[in-house]
Order: C-alpha cells, then sequence, then structure tokens
C-alpha cells in the first residue's frame, strides 16, 4: 500500500512564519513597610513601571489587602506579606514567598521605619531600643537578604532622612538611626562588585504621611512646609518617582548615593 505525505510548501519569496516571541517575566520587587504612605506610593508606582510587588507589612493587614487590591485593580501583579524586618526568619520567608509567587528578587526598596521624638535628655532608652531595633537591625536583615538574593540588574533602595542634615531639635535618636543608614551605603555597594546591583538610600524632607503629620500643630506643618525653597511639603507620590527612577534602567549608574529628596533643604 502506497502513502502520500504531503509536504508544507510556502508561496514563493514568503518568509516562514515565525513563532511569538515569549512574553519576559516581570521584573519583581519587594517594598518593606509598603502598605502605609511612602511605602504604599512606592507600591504602586513600581506596580505601574510593571513590577510584580510583594507588599510587605508589619501588623495590621488591612492597609496591605488595600494596596494590594488598588494594584490588582489597575492590572498590576501584588501580594502581601507579612514580617517584622527585625525578625531574620520573618525577612527571609518573605524572599522565599517571592521567589516562588514570581520567580525571583530584582528590586528591595527597605521603606518601613519608626519615629519617635524627644530630646535626648529625656529620651525613654526603651523607646529608643525600640526604634532602633526597627530602623537599624531591621534595615541590615532586609539588606543581608538582597544582597544574598537579587539578581543581576537588581538595586536596593534604603530610607534616611534629610534630618540627618537639617539636624532639628528633638529628632536625635531618629537621626542616629538613619545616620546608620547611610553610612552603610557606599560600603554595601563596593561589597556587591561585580553583582551588576546597586545600593542606594533616598532620604526625604518633610512628606505628607500620616507619620509625618501626626502629633504636628497646624503651625508646625506650616513653617516645615515653608522651609524648602519649593515651600511645600513633599507627596509620597514625590518619593515614589525618585524610587522608581533608582531602580530603573535609567538610574542604574547611580550607586552607592545618598539622594536627599527634600525639595532643596539644606
Amino acid at each position: 500500500m502506497t502513502t502520500n505525505h504531503r509536504a508544507e510548501t510556502h508561496e514563493p519569496g514568503a518568509a516562514p512564519t515565525a513563532a511569538p516571541a515569549p512574553t519576559p517575566a516581570p521584573r519583581v520587587a519587594i517594598v518593606t513597610g509598603g502598605s502605609r504612605g511612602i511605602g504604599r506610593a512606592v507600591s504602586r508606582r513600581l506596580a505601574r513601571d510593571g513590577l510584580a510587588v510583594v507588599v510587605n507589612y508589619a501588623h495590621d493587614a488591612a492597609p496591605a489587602e488595600e494596596t494590594v487590591a488598588a494594584i490588582t485593580a489597575s492590572g498590576g501583579r501584588a501580594i502581601h506579606a507579612q514580617a517584622d524586618v527585625a525578625d531574620e526568619h520573618a525577612v527571609a520567608a518573605v524572599f522565599d514567598r517571592a521567589e516562588q509567587e514570581f520567580g525571583g528578587v530584582d528590586v528591595v526598596v527597605n521603606c518601613a521605619g519608626r519615629l519617635a521624638l524627644s530630646p535626648i535628655a529625656d529620651l525613654d532608652l526603651a523607646v529608643l531600643d525600640a526604634m532602633h531595633r526597627t530602623n537599624i537591625r531591621g534595615a541590615f536583615v532586609v539588606a543581608q537578604q538582597a544582597a544574598r538574593r537579587l539578581r543581576p540588574g537588581g538595586s536596593l533602595v534604603g530610607f534616611s532622612t534629610s534630618v540627618v542634615g537639617t539636624q532639628f531639635p528633638s529628632y536625635g535618636a531618629y537621626a542616629a538611626s538613619k545616620g546608620a543608614i547611610e553610612s552603610s551605603t557606599l560600603i554595601l555597594a563596593r561589597e556587591l562588585r561585580g553583582r551588576d546591583v546597586t545600593v542606594n538610600t533616598v532620604a526625604p524632607g518633610p512628606t505628607a504621611t500620616e507619620l509625618f503629620l501626626d502629633g504636628k500643630t497646624p503651625e508646625q506643618i506650616d513653617r516645615l512646609a515653608k522651609t524648602p525653597p519649593l515651600e511645600r511639603l513633599g507627596t509620597p507620590e514625590d518619593i515614589a518617582n525618585v524610587v522608581a527612577f533608582l531602580t530603573g534602567p535609567e538610574g542604574h549608574w547611580i550607586n552607592g548615593q545618598v539622594l536627599r529628596a527634600n525639595g532643596g533643604m539644606v
């Protein structure tokens, strides 16, 4: 019995049909303290830029759920994950989940922080210990995981404060905790030589967040708003735009720097 085989033919001069290119996997960001204030604005901005976002929160899940819902409603990809940033095992678990859900980690933004104001002479040392546990130990825990796991082309962004430079009274303990972040920024960038990973720190000035506004009188807020030459408070979106630049391809040549995003304050 003879079997006829029909060969596929193409029109003369026609190029073979190419298979569609695979859709590239999204870059992945972990944003600590990503459910409120600057962290929420950063989470939403990075998602808008196409990154899949892991929104970390410390205690209250509701704002994190709201942030994730806002991102997904706009067509982005996001999940939330609870962890105290000072707990190295909990933070490692957040990185594990990012890798399991999205395939890896490309951007880490450590927005988690604690603020307590007091003259140094009157400072409750228990408050000092709690603040430094989050602001210093937490920053180092997050930086350790980022240093171990960020993929080539990745970025770590930490957060300081412009008060390190302005040195307002009552901010002594807070500024000291953030000064530790600034002093380690270039060191970590140099330790990651050859990895194609950048390390930078953003130091906002007065920014209209719940954390900043809490406990201040309208007169105090107005005075602080007039301090920068631009004569307004920053917004969380102002700071998120800076983070988006530092973690995107246009900002990848910036490394080991502290950027004071404060409208022109000293």
